[in-house]
């Protein structure tokens, strides 16, 4: 019996195979080699011989042209880790059919309960199978459901030899989210001309502009005083990081910005009178804004230490990647090519901006263009997320779709 994308799914979301973004060991964690290891497996039974698990936990393989396919080589990429940011320890997925638009109850007991009122893109997968967890972990369609796409749609292929198509490059890689799943990526061993991430979100999600992203850490010093002597002496390092956060534009936050806006995000703060570390997620997709944000972080520290003396206050700016939107330009046909091949297949192309990044942001730049396709999965990192199968079904055939057409007009050129 053959096995549908949704079987697989079932069986990657099972395997744990969180990141850890403390860890210095590559890949992160030794249990997303767990994952590498079947799916090299699965792939040597597909038929792609050369599919192997390289020393840095990277899963790469190819599928030869077959019938005389010419083109281009196609890499098709996705991350087998998921988010430190929720557990996702014992996942138990639920197939919950036929949805009616209501509540979706995922934990009677714990009363967790998935509402359109909250997540009102619900709706529109009315009458529609949906896959979540029990509301205690999060699911992993991000980005478990690439990896479960692009196996089936190489699945597919194989079982359809009579339709052409050109050398694909396969990887699947580690320690995507904490920012890592391309730093020991081989372009030139992968020998892709340009690649697709299969790791967006919604239905019909086409993909080739993103942050421009940086890491701030902001170390406060103090000085410690006895409190009841402590008058004109005492420098609280928690006071002076509250004050350094208060400089911050309160509405240039996440839960305040959208589309094209920019934002600081506090993502961690540790703490004393002593010594007080704020960690500052930065971003932006216009790259002069991006810069200009740096500077701020810069010049709020140099007011405070004007206060509060010369080592107060210290910034430690590390950018993570830029928008990949300037190395896709030249080619923009490779987005062009995806948006056919979706209409091709039904599906209403939506091009839009990623308020985040993906491991094609940074490969774009190391000279694989690559942008980002739908997985059909929505909320992800936490217990509400969930993704419909009909979704999953339409991006197996998006990738098929590519390939065929990528053939077709290698073919045409050629004759």
């Amino acid at each position: 019996m053959k096995e549908s994308v949704v079987d697989r799914f079932l069986r990657y979301v099972k395997i744990d195979t969180q990141s850890d973004e403390h860890s210095s060991t590559v890949p992160s964690t030794a249990k997303q080699l767990t994952l590498a290891d079947m799916l090299a497996e699965e792939l040597r039974e597909l038929g792609l011989d050369d599919a192997e698990v390289d020393g840095n936990g990277y899963v790469m393989a190819t599928l030869p042209a077959n019938n005389g396919g010419k083109g281009p080589v196609i890499g098709w990429i996705a991350h087998m880790d998921t988010s430190p940011d929720f557990t996702a320890e014992k996942v138990k997925p639920q197939i919950h059919r036929h949805y009616d638009g209501g509540e979706i109850v995922l934990n009677a007991e714990q009363k967790i309960v998935l509402s359109p009122a909250d997540f009102p893109e619900l709706l529109a997968y009315v009458g529609q199978d949906l896959i979540t967890t029990d509301g205690t972990t999060l699911l992993g369609a991000d980005d478990k459901a690439g990896v479960a796409e692009i196996m089936t749609a190489l699945a597919w292929l194989q079982e359809h030899p009579a339709l052409r198509h050109g050398t694909l490059k396969i990887a699947f890689t580690p320690d995507e989210e904490i920012g890592r799943g391309a730093d020991h990526f081989d372009v030139k061993k992968f020998g892709a001309a340009f690649a697709y991430t299969v790791d967006g979100g919604g239905l019909g999600e086409l993909e080739y502009e993103n942050f421009n992203a940086a890491l701030a850490t902001v170390t406060c010093t103090g000085r410690n005083v006895h409190p009841g002597t402590a008058k004109d002496k005492m420098i609280n390092a928690m006071q002076v990081a509250m004050e350094y956060n208060a400089l911050l534009p309160p509405a240039e936050r996440p839960e305040h910005t959208e589309g094209y806006e920019g934002f600081y995000h506090l993502i961690d703060m540790q703490g004393e009178v002593e010594k007080t570390v704020l960690r500052y997620l930065v971003r932006d997709h216009d790259r002069q804004k991006f810069e200009s944000r740096k500077k701020y972080l810069r010049e709020a520290a140099a007011l405070l230490r004007l206060k509060y003396g010369k080592t107060a206050v210290k910034v430690a700016l590390k950018d993570q990647y830029y928008n990949m939107k300037e190395k896709i330009e030249p080619v923009r046909y490779v987005v062009d090519l995806a948006r056919e091949a979706m209409e091709a297949c039904g599906v209403e192309p939506k091009v839009k901006p990623i308020r985040g990044g993906t491991d094609g942001a940074r490969l774009s730049y190391m000279g694989l263009p690559t942008p980002n396709l739908f997985t059909g999965g929505h909320n992800f990192h936490g217990r509400y997320e969930f993704i419909p199968i009909p979704s999953m079904e339409k991006a197996v055939e998006v990738i098929t779709r590519i390939t065929r057409i990528v053939a077709d007009y290698a073919d045409k050129k050629s004759r």
